[in-house]
This record gives C-alpha cells, sequence and structure tokens, in this order.
C-alpha cells in the first residue's frame, strides 16, 4: 500500500514523553515523506510546551504541516460509517493509523476502519526498549476479535531487527556543523544569557524526575576541583535543585551559585530548541524515552533516568540498553558509565561514580560520535513506511 494519509493518536500519559515521540512522528511523516498526517492529541497543553505556536484553547490547526487535532470523546461519537466526513475533518480513514503506546482509538473509528476498501496499515506504535525480546515481537499480527482488521506491533529499537528510531535526515550533519562551529556555539549561549566558557569549565544539562540522589550530585559539582555550569530546564526537579540553593522562587532566568557550581534555570525547552542544548553541553543527563533518544544523536556523554516504575521493572529496560550502549568500550569505559548510570537511578554513592564517569570523558565522547553513526542507518519513519508497503 502506498501511504499517502497517516492519522496518529496520542493519549498523553507522562506530560511529554508519549507526545515528544508523536510529534516528531508527525513532523517527519509529513516534512520529509509528504503524507497528509493528523495527529490526534488528548492533551494540548502539555502538548504546548514542546510546540510553542500551538493554541491549546483550538480544537483543530495546524502547526509545522500537521493537523493538530484534539482528542475527544465527543469528536468521534457521530461519526458516520463508512463515509468521511464529521468528526474527521476533510477526510475520513487514513491509509495509516498509528496507534502510540497502546491508547485506545475510538470504537466508531475502528468501524470505519473496517468498513473501508482498502483497509488501512493499522500499527501500535510501541515503546522503545533495548531487550531482546523485542525483536521476536516486532511486526507481529494481532487479528481483531470481531472485525476484519489486523493490528501490527512495531517496535522501535537498537538493531536491524527492530524499527530503529526516529531520526530527520539532515540531524547528524546539523549537529556535526554545530558542534565544530565555535561562533555558533557562542551565539547560542548568549541567546540563553549563559555567559562565555572560562577554562576548565565544564557545561551539563540536567533534565530529570524526582532523583533521591541530587543533593549529593549537585554536592559534587559544588565542591568539585572544575567549574560545572548547569543548564536546568523548568521541570520536575527544580524544585529539589531550588531548594538546595534555599531558593522558593522558581522561575526561568534564575542563576544559583554556589561553590564551583553555577546553576542556570531555562524556561522549558521546545523540541526544536532542545536538540541545541545536547549538542552544547559536554555531558547531558535525560529522562524518559524522546530526551534519551536524542542525547544519543548528539554524541555526547548521557546519563539516562528511565521512568521509574513501582515493582522495579524499569532496571531491567536500564541494564538492556548499558549492555548495548557500552558494548564496543574498553572495561574501565563501560563500567564508569554502567555505575553512574545505575547511581543514578536508585543505586548508591553517585559521587565516586561521577568521578569515574568524568575521567572517562573524552573515550565516551568518541564513543558517543561512533554510535550515533551505527544508529543512523536505522530509521524508523523509514522503516515504517516500507512495512506499509509490504503489508498493501
Amino acid at each position: 500500500m502506498r501511504s499517502e494519509s497517516c492519522d496518529i493518536f496520542c493519549n498523553v500519559v507522562d506530560n511529554f514523553g508519549d507526545i515528544g515521540v508523536c510529534w516528531r512522528l508527525a513532523r517527519q511523516l509529513s516534512n520529509e515523506h509528504g503524507l497528509d498526517v493528523r495527529l490526534w492529541v488528548d492533551d494540548l497543553g502539555s502538548f504546548g510546551k514542546l510546540c510553542p505556536e500551538l493554541d491549546a484553547t483550538l480544537d483543530a490547526q495546524h502547526c509545522c504541516g500537521v493537523k493538530v487535532l484534539r482528542w475527544t470523546e465527543g469528536a468521534f461519537r457521530s461519526y458516520p460509517l463508512p463515509l468521511a466526513g464529521e468528526g474527521l475533518g476533510e477526510r475520513g480513514v487514513a491509509d495509516l493509523v498509528i496507534e502510540a503506546f497502546a491508547c485506545k482509538l475510538p470504537q466508531s473509528y475502528v468501524e470505519a476502519m473496517a468498513a473501508r476498501e482498502p483497509k488501512p496499515v493499522w500499527v501500535n506504535l510501541e515503546y522503545l526498549s533495548a531487550e531482546d525480546w523485542v525483536e521476536g515481537c516486532h511486526k507481529l499480527p494481532s487479528p481483531h476479535p470481531a472485525l476484519p482488521l489486523t493490528r501490527y506491533f512495531f517496535f522501535p529499537g537498537f538493531t536491524e531487527k527492530t524499527g530503529g528510531l526516529l531520526l530527520e535526515r539532515d540531524l547528524l550533519m546539523r549537529c556535526d556543523a554545530f558542534q565544530a562551529d565555535v561562533a555558533a556555539q557562542d551565539r547560542y549561549w548568549r541567546s540563553l544569557g549563559v555567559p562565555q566558557r572560562i577554562a576548565g569549565e565544564l557545561r551539563v544539562s540536567l533534565f530529570s524526575y524526582e532523583n533521591e540522589a541530587m543533593k549529593t550530585l549537585l554536592g559534587v559539582w559544588e565542591q568539585g576541583g572544575q567549574p560545572v555550569t548547569c543548564m536546568l530546564p523548568e521541570g520536575r526537579s527544580l524544585p529539589q535543585v531550588a531548594a538546595y540553593f534555599g531558593q522558593s522562587a522558581r522561575n526561568a532566568g534564575a542563576v544559583w551559585e554556589r561553590g564551583q557550581l553555577c546553576v542556570h534555570v531555562l524556561p522549558f525547552v521546545e523540541q526544536e530548541r532542545y536538540d541545541e542544548l545536547l549538542w552544547a553541553c559536554d555531558v547531558n543527563f535525560v529522562r524518559g524515552e524522546d530526551s534519551c533518544v536524542r542525547a544519543q544523536w548528539a554524541a555526547r556523554p548521557f546519563i539516562w533516568q528511565i521512568y521509574p516504575q513501582h515493582d522495579r521493572v524499569h532496571l531491567v529496560k536500564l541494564e538492556a540498553l548499558l549492555a548495548r550502549y557500552t558494548a564496543g568500550l574498553m572495561p574501565e569505559a563501560a563500567q564508569s558509565v554502567r555505575d553512574l548510570w545505575l547511581a543514578w537511578n536508585g543505586g548508591q554513592d553517585i559521587a565516586a561514580a561521577w568521578t569515574h564517569f568524568l575521567a572517562q570523558r573524552e573515550v565516551l565522547t568518541r564513543h558517543g560520535a561512533g554510535w550515533a553513526r551505527r544508529l543512523g542507518s536505522n530509521n524508523l519513519a523509514l522503516n515504517l513506511l516500507d512495512f506499509c508497503r509490504q503489508i498493501g
């Protein structure tokens, strides 16, 4: 099947992670591959943080080549079968229907899919995982129990037997150009109101969930042997950092200094500017799925905080990515990554782990560049469109 239209359904669960992935995919399918893309989202408030041009009060609007629609129960209540029209805008069911992260499609839309000829390709876009079992489940079919429809599981991943990762066609080239251009980096820091670097200074971005190791890590930076400038986007970790400095005000633009540590509080960084932050910093702390992938494209040493789960199964996923990411490293460098990731995700002794990690920074920077190039050949959007042609 040649896919000319696509509907992506996103139920925002974790504020920014789900919509972050869906928004990147929607723009790539529209702007690079020419699909007519509609993105159905149930929480436009969270979405607006990633896309400042979005008007969260509107039920329908165009942003960056994508039609964005508010997904409410009432939006599909009167949708007729099988014709296009009411409730779906200018057209009916798309050629490619993406159910992001197992969100439940409106029943009336599913029935319209069943009535459509030819049938759409229905994909459940799963969460990213580096675990081995993903390869065996990627592209598996799941027939609908009552309707003539088949849903396929599509798993992003880190090997050729998975769906790959989201990567815009010019991203790595733009990253390389930025990191090689000192003047461009200076302009970027000035745009944030951050002074020029001083000798020996380390610049770190910190995007995290609440973290029990935060106070200790900040203390290590404060008392360390080199200046550390921490770029802190507004978010869930901001209250912890503010409390460390004895601050009650938590507004963007604040600058807090103590010892060797200087923290700049940034406005929540929209997607287009977040890449530049990752490219410009020496080390990046990231959380969840979307920022983890973007940190890997930035080819800088990074520390991932996985979304914590009560039964600690998240640590299995963390170990799986650790194993893949460190496979080509010398033992000492690999151990430094492992120790810091685990310490940041509920382990112990983050002070020692940070010191060992920092000692390996040059090695890890070179490793990050090679890792990004290896992953870059497995593009999720291209793989998704190839799959649609195979099914059709």
